[in-house]
């Protein structure tokens, strides 16, 4: 039987050296932009216009021409290894000043390609702003008292949901990290396909969580009289091959999806497959071991020593 338990300060160490880089990213994301990870326009408004040109374009010089035609804010960076595609921000473009920006940058670098645009008037931005977090919140609290009703005829209930959550915080934690280490990397920014990417993987984990949640449940009252570590990690290997076998096939149509399918969608894969990987891994390695620690009373054990050692100083 594997001791996955027994290893629970190795698994807690890996998670903590996992998030440590990418809250460092999220500091750096908040000092230049004011938010963990960079935001695209559907949080922050404003306009994109994706171009693509017969030759390469210096970025600096399309922002040059921006400017003269009176486009706010414009920030300008190339999309392609080629050069020939840009991506423009900037703040919100009527449909004459976007027509006249692409005019004059057609008759400084020749003709171009409209790849897309667009763009959300400042109200849209904070509505689907306020909308992510709310969506986050809800459900990281509704996970919280569906788990803790569901096993409300097991001795402190509350636990399982209270681990469950924090298993689900640290996965939230690590695709934020993720993301925003490649925003400061490759630029990329937060879109509406971003949160959706983190309601899924919240919902992934949940489901790892509470497969081996529930035959701890299953197998207390089994084996009265065992040590609640043994129960644990019967359960743990009783549920890690079905564990295993979801996560897996859901990797590979991800994977499938990052190397082959279109733009717009490789981050959206990206931020999935790092949070099932981390939820699948959370749930076994995190979630578990909390409730063990939780049972033993090591938590309570570990702040009475930290208060032992100031009074054993003086």
């Amino acid at each position: 039987m594997l001791d996955i338990v027994g290893k629970r300060k190795w698994f807690f160490l890996l998670s903590a050296l996992i998030i440590i880089p990418g809250l460092i990213a999220m500091g750096i994301t908040w000092a230049r932009y004011g938010t963990p990870v960079r935001l695209s326009i559907d949080f922050t408004s404003g306009s994109l216009l994706e171009a693509q040109f017969q030759k390469a374009v210096p970025p600096e010089q399309v922002r040059a021409v921006a400017l003269a035609q009176g486009v706010q804010d414009p920030q300008v960076q190339s999309a392609g290894s080629d050069g020939k595609t840009v991506i423009i921000r900037s703040k919100p473009l009527d449909t004459a000043a976007k027509v006249a920006f692409e005019a004059a940058l057609s008759k400084q670098f020749g003709p171009l390609q409209e790849q897309r645009f667009d763009t959300v008037g400042p109200a849209v931005g904070d509505e689907v702003t306020r909308a992510a977090v709310t969506a986050v919140v809800i459900a990281s609290v509704a996970i919280l008292l569906f788990i803790a009703f569901s096993f409300r005829r097991v001795p402190n209930a509350l636990r399982f949901g209270v681990c469950a959550t924090a298993a689900t915080v640290h996965d939230i934690l690590v695709a934020l990290g993720f993301f925003a280490i490649m925003g400061l990397l490759f630029g990329w920014e937060a879109d509406s396909l971003f949160l959706t990417a983190l309601l899924t993987m919240i919902g992934f984990s949940v489901q790892d969580t509470i497969v081996v949640f529930d035959r701890i449940r299953e197998n207390v009252p089994k084996h009265r009289g065992e040590p609640y570590e043994l129960i644990v990690n019967r359960s743990l290997t009783e549920t890690l091959h079905r564990s295993l076998a979801v996560e897996l096939t859901a990797v590979f149509v991800l994977t499938a999806i990052l190397f082959f399918g279109g733009a717009t969608m490789k981050q959206f894969a990206a931020v999935l497959l790092v949070g099932m990987l981390s939820g699948s891994y959370s749930s076994i390695c995190n979630a578990v071991p909390l409730l063990v620690v939780w049972q033993n009373g090591e938590i309570g054990q570990f702040f009475r020593s930290l208060r032992r050692q100031p009074a054993a100083q003086a």
